[in-house]
């Protein structure tokens, strides 16, 4: 079974995370399979919209913990420190690379590594019962996958610090007051909104008018040099992952107990 579903309608790609069983939970191949299709959807004319999106009842719920894979909870940025990974890849990919617009549709929770995913694509819809957290607190980790840009640009500094540091739980309508999403859709009604909203625009806005809209506003936005902020980003996890108190963070989260901590 492909961890990637990839089906056209019209002119929208919808990319589609496929490990329900995990709540579509971030491994080495969910990751590079999400940046290959959006790098596919880039190259193919015929699509003038993506839209990004999980399988069941989850968008995604972070970095898989339990896998065997380089970045396991014993060596988690092993595969990354050598050069920018997949976790980085997600924003530059998504906002640089790609100029075509990519709709998120937070069909559930969203978690760490999926949490950047979505606040990577440009517009964003939330189902109503999903759920939303930074999460890296509980492991042990700083933020990644630019995070650190796309959520304070949406929330403003002490809001954005406050929401990473206390990691916790937003529910839709929280995550609409405070600008994470742009709209919020009843469970009943999700499926068919995310899918008029996507062939709306299609049917609204020319291609061209999609991606020139997009390059200038990236460019309008992005006062910093991304790659260097995420290679930033990099080294802090990193050295946050290595320490003794992220190991006691992420025995503690898997034990489901609270951590003790001793500063190192």
């Amino acid at each position: 079974m492909s961890v990637v579903l990839v089906s056209d309608e019209g002119h929208v790609r919808t990319i589609r995370l496929n490990r329900p069983e995990v709540k579509n939970a971030v491994s080495q191949e969910l990751a590079w399979g999400v940046l290959g299709a959006v790098e596919e959807a880039t190259k193919d004319d015929n699509i003038w919209l993506i839209c990004l999106t999980g399988s069941g009842d989850s968008f995604c719920s972070g970095l898989d913990l339990r896998g065997s894979e380089p970045f396991s909870p014993q060596t988690p940025m092993t595969a990354q420190l050598d050069d920018l990974g997949w976790v980085s890849q997600f924003l530059l990919t998504l906002r640089e690379k790609c100029e075509k617009p990519i709709i998120g549709g937070l069909n559930g929770v969203a978690v760490g590594a999926g949490l950047s995913l979505a606040l990577a694509t440009d517009i964003r819809l939330m189902k109503r019962s999903a759920r939303i957290l930074a999460g890296y607190p509980r492991i042990g980790g700083s933020p990644d996958g630019g995070m650190t840009f796309t959520l304070s640009q949406a929330l403003g500094y002490e809001q954005a610090m406050r929401f990473l540091l206390e990691s916790k739980t937003v529910d839709a309508e929280e995550a609409l007051r405070l600008g994470l999403v742009g709209e919020v859709v009843d469970d009943d009604k999700w499926d068919a909104r995310l899918r008029e909203y996507c062939q709306n625009l299609c049917a609204i806005v020319s291609p061209i008018t999609m991606r020139m809209t997009k390059r200038t506003l990236v460019k309008a936005t992005t006062a910093i040099d991304l790659e260097a902020q995420t290679r930033l980003e990099l080294v802090s996890i990193g050295k946050a992952f290595a320490s003794q108190d992220a190991k006691e963070a992420r025995q503690a989260f898997l034990e489901k107990r609270t951590p003790t901590f001793v500063g190192k």
